[in-house]
């Protein structure tokens, strides 16, 4: 069985609150973008489990990828025979895109699917939300509104047709852990699920992702890239997530040219 991960994006994201356990509580619109992952998973004929990778390289031991994990979370309540995992991997990570949350999902849907186990999309976002905050969106895929740690999902009626994308992220990698100890945390006076309904061409000064200002400070190329993507036309332009990737949306399609040589490019023409 083969499936694509794909990213995501944050259309803004405020940092409400620190919460007793540590984590944040947070408000942010995820909304899926065209960039993917390949996964495939076999039953492994030699009954062995064996995960394999290619494509960008990662950092850290193979039994601590979420992919395996995933797979070890479902082995602990259901008989799985072992299986054959690999994962080709595009997605960068440390970017603020979701890859490796999506990746974990997409073993949790298609494991279920190739064993027929009978999971309801809640219990396979209860099984994400044990692997990480942004696990449980990509179970369903869709537009949502983020609260709580960002596990807690509430549909949104949010569709950009005809409208192009570009995504930027410079070889900079962000700790989740050290941005967040940037932020001073503060009830917004607006909610994000109404500024988002206001016209595009409104929200750049209205929706606001937290990091951005923090991040921008210690890492001015990043700076440099949401300005060049404003001045190449997009009518919104930000940082996604509290990673190192921007995104630019667009009237119109676009001509990269040599701009942003060294970093990662991704473009689309629909999303």
């Amino acid at each position: 069985m083969i499936d694509f991960p794909n990213g995501k994006i944050n259309i803004g994201l405020s940092v409400t609150e620190k919460r007793p356990d540590g984590f944040h509580n947070l408000e942010t619109i995820m909304y899926p973008v065209k960039i993917y992952d390949a996964l495939e998973i076999i039953i492994s004929p030699d009954k062995v489990f064996s995960f394999t990778l290619s494509g960008i390289k990662l950092d850290g031991e193979f039994k601590d990828n979420l992919v395996c994990k995933a797979y070890e979370l479902l082995k602990r309540d259901f008989n799985l025979p072992a299986v054959k995992i690999h994962l080709h991997k595009l997605i960068p990570y440390g970017a603020g895109l979701g890859g490796g949350s999506a990746d974990a999902a997409f073993t949790i849907r298609m494991i279920n699917k190739l064993f027929d186990l009978g999971l309801t999309i809640v219990k396979m976002q209860d099984y994400g939300k044990k692997l990480g905050s942004d696990c449980a969106f990509f179970i369903e895929n869709k537009p949502a509104l983020a609260t709580g740690r960002g596990d807690q999902l509430e549909p949104v009626k949010l569709y950009l047709p005809d409208r192009y994308m570009v995504i930027v992220k410079p070889d900079i990698h962000i700790s989740t852990l050290e941005a967040y100890s940037w932020i001073k945390p503060a009830i917004k006076e607006k909610k994000l699920k109404e500024l988002i309904k206001t016209p595009l061409h409104k929200w750049k000064n209205l929706v606001i992702n937290d990091f951005e200002d923090e991040v921008m400070k210690r890492h001015s190329v990043i700076k440099v890239i949401r300005d060049e993507l404003y001045q190449m036309g997009a009518t919104y332009a930000s940082l996604t997530g509290s990673g190192s990737a921007l995104y630019g949306i667009f009237n119109h399609p676009v001509h990269i040219g040599k701009r942003f040589q060294n970093h990662f490019i991704w473009t689309d023409c629909n999303i």
